[in-house]
């Protein structure tokens, strides 16, 4: 069953405003990197429950969904 797992995420806001993370801490504190961002949208998580702003990543090889449901960052554990 999944779970939602709250994340340490470092962002950046360019000048435009647009909120871009830059990489994710997981709950062991093991940090991931993003390697790109290849998708931002307003959306549910329909496996764990919440609407925020999910954003499709790149971590190396794999490809997931980080949300920012302000004011935090989760992402669908297992």
């Amino acid at each position: 069953m999944s779970r939602k797992v709250y994340v340490t995420v470092t962002a950046k806001f360019d000048q435009q405003g647009a909120l871009t993370p830059l990489n994710i801490r997981w709950e062991d504190n093991t940090l991931y990197e993003i390697d790109r961002v290849l998708a931002v949208e307003r959306a549910a998580s329909l496996k764990v429950g919440g609407v925020g702003v999910r954003y499709t990543i790149r971590i190396g090889e794999t490809v997931t969904y980080l949300w920012y449901e302000e004011p935090a960052w989760f992402v669908e554990g297992k």
